[in-house]
């Protein structure tokens, strides 16, 4: 198994928005049969903390519990949901653990026109309201009573964040709820927005975690407003070839067997140091302290801050499926329509496993919740 620290640049990502389409694998991976070793690659997003279930899965190689013995995982770092999906989409990768625009994105790849690979959500990794939904200022920005007030003073400013993702739906919600147009809304990438808040290009973005707090740990920028402040929800979700779904129900199973045990961990506060340190592991050039409020410190209230962090899902629950909704049709009305439906496909949600292994550990939705803690419970 590789942890993946590898150098790779933010630049290189790509933006879900004009994510181009890979071609459709030429044949269909084999898989094995019941209880035969197998062989998994899996893309996930360590520098996105709402996807942690993933690093703990990989740090505390949780799968070889439940997997055939002798099985294999490969875990590959994907900067942005969307390079996941396209590896998903030429079946380099099996498995995904992505924010919730690249996972809805990825059920419409059946399409011939789209990849015409069948891939599926089997489970949530974690909803929020302030994991991918963090607007930033730049640091002489004034001192504002509430989020709302902050974007409010947007109005008529230069504002970016990656289209296409969970980020740009808030954004636009966000402006349309506070009844404002910025001067500018930029397509600009984590890289980008850094550099720019540097050089004191842009007055304000919208970031996700751990980034967000890595901005403004680092002083280029103060958080200013959140989900909290508009009711707007983001969120991860577990994503899966159909060809392993049907070629190895009992790998299926034993995934989410893993998936259960890592949101498990994450939720005990106990865990949180371990937690950080895995993640600090499994990236490059941010620091623990980062990591570990970006997934478990509190924030003001007048910045957007909120008592829960993260609700630890599993599966797609009412609160998640309203997200996939509201979420689906965003993208399908952009003008590339990366969705292709105001709806997801039916199909495109098949949680039926992971259902029946809560049901199994005598468990409910939400398996856990992560409340905000002081930064000064760091250690």
């Amino acid at each position: 198994m590789s942890n993946n620290r590898q150098n790779i640049t933010f630049a290189s990502c790509l933006v879900l928005g004009v994510l181009a389409m890979s071609p459709a694998a030429e044949a269909t991976v084999d898989f094995g049969k019941k209880g035969e070793p197998v062989k998994l690659v899996i893309g996930y997003q360590p520098y996105y903390t709402e996807s942690w279930s993933g690093v703990v899965v990989n740090g505390k190689e949780l799968w070889k519990k439940h997997l055939p013995a002798g099985s294999t995982a490969e875990f590959q770092v994907g900067l942005q949901g969307a390079i996941i999906v396209n590896a998903m989409t030429g079946e380099k990768q099996h498995i995904g653990y992505v924010g919730d625009m690249p996972g809805i994105v990825a059920t419409f790849r059946n399409l011939p026109d789209r990849g015409a690979t069948d891939i599926r959500i089997v489970a949530a990794l974690g909803t929020s309201k302030q994991q991918c939904n963090i607007f930033l200022v730049r640091n002489d920005a004034p001192q504002f009573a509430s989020g709302q007030e902050a974007v409010k003073w947007m109005a008529g400013k230069d504002t970016s964040s990656p289209h296409g993702s969970c980020t740009d739906r808030f954004a636009r919600l966000a402006f349309k709820k506070a009844g404002i147009e910025p001067k500018s809304y930029l397509n600009q990438n984590i890289e980008v927005i850094t550099t720019n808040f540097r050089a004191g290009k842009l007055d304000a973005a919208v970031i996700w975690e751990p980034t967000a707090t890595k901005i403004v740990q680092s002083g280029l920028a103060r958080r200013a407003a959140s989900g909290e402040d508009f009711d707007a929800l983001d969120g991860g979700l577990l994503i899966m070839l159909n060809d392993l779904i049907q070629q190895r129900p009992d790998v299926q199973r034993g995934w989410l067997e893993a998936e259960l045990d890592a949101q498990l961990f994450l939720a005990d506060l106990k865990n949180a140091t371990e937690v950080s340190q895995m993640a600090e592991k499994q990236t490059e050039q941010i620091d623990r302290k980062v990591l570990w409020a970006a997934l478990y410190g509190e924030n003001s209230k007048s910045a957007g801050g909120g008592d829960v962090r993260v609700q630890l899902d599993f599966i797609v629950n009412e609160r998640v499926q309203g997200l996939l909704d509201d979420a689906t049709a965003f993208l399908n009305g952009l003008p590339n329509k990366p969705a292709a439906a105001p709806k997801i496909r039916e199909g495109g949600v098949d949680d039926k496993m992971a259902r029946e292994v809560l049901t199994a550990r005598k468990l409910t939705s939400p398996v856990g919740v992560i409340k905000a803690q002081p930064l000064a419970n760091f250690k």
